[in-house]
């Protein structure tokens, strides 16, 4: 599927998804997602100032992670492939949006220099990129050595290609109508995220360790935490979709450039 294509969706949806990005601002998921990302970043960075401490936040849509860790003080760049998103991002940073440098960017094409963000934070991107791979490599390059990248994501479709995601997958739909939760589907067009989801190609795959070994050729420490969802999402988000539990891949970025040279041929 063309990149043309995905853009347009995420363009027409910008509005609605940042509806979603302002209810968990107004929300205890303000907290609870701050909390989070302050801790392992803190984790990584102990003692040293947020001020002093470069984040990118890559696929920022309407700003929730570019936001949270603005309000605590780190430099933060956002960038999206969409130039709605990032009117909504800085429109809901309000006067936050002095503070953080939003910037209309390929996920997979990052236009800056080696080795100049110090963490690397994403939630809900991966999944539906053309060539994660690739991806990976870019945000590895720009990883300063010592850095970390926290990627927050989950298996979202692969209910279209496996029996028993998607006997999962009817189970979470049959679950949201017998509980009476809010339907997370409710508003989204179904059926374009599923074509863009069927030529995605991490929809296929098994997922964190696909992450995870990618990462590990590109000379990355990684650890993948796949119960980060019980310390992020509510119970609403949780009866949507618990066949496809959020999970955390965290890397760490050790000094062995020749053999990141040798595998991202840049």
């Amino acid at each position: 599927m063309c990149r043309k294509y995905v853009a347009g969706y995420w363009t027409n949806r910008a509005q609605g998804y940042s509806a979603v990005n302002q209810e968990e601002l107004s929300s205890s998921q303000h907290g609870v997602w701050g909390k989070v990302l302050s801790q392992e970043i803190q984790r990584q960075f102990p003692g040293q100032a947020p001020q002093d401490i470069q984040v990118l936040d890559i696929g920022t849509g309407p700003g929730f992670f570019a936001i949270l860790l603005a309000e605590q003080g780190y430099s933060v760049t956002g960038v999206d492939y969409t130039a709605q998103m990032l009117s909504q991002a800085k429109k809901n940073a309000g006067k936050l949006s002095e503070n953080i440098r939003f910037l209309q960017m390929d996920a997979e094409d990052l236009r800056f220099p080696d080795a100049c963000f110090d963490v690397i934070v994403t939630r809900n991107v991966t999944w539906n990129l053309h060539n994660p791979e690739n991806a990976y490599c870019q945000w590895v390059r720009v990883l300063r050595p010592g850095g970390l990248l926290l990627n927050f994501d989950a298996n979202w479709y692969r209910y279209l290609f496996d029996e028993d995601a998607r006997a999962g997958h009817q189970e979470d739909r049959e679950n949201v109508h017998a509980t009476q939760v809010e339907d997370d589907t409710a508003g989204t067009d179904t059926d374009a995220m599923e074509a863009i989801a069927r030529q995605a190609y991490l929809s296929t795959q098994m997922r964190p360790a696909w992450d995870a070994s990618v990462l590990e050729r590109l000379g990355m420490i990684v650890t993948t935490d796949p119960q980060i969802w019980k310390r992020v999402w509510t119970r609403t988000e949780w009866v949507n979709n618990a066949s496809t539990p959020m999970f955390l891949v965290r890397g760490g970025k050790e000094v062995r450039e020749a053999l990141f040279q040798n595998i991202c041929d840049f």
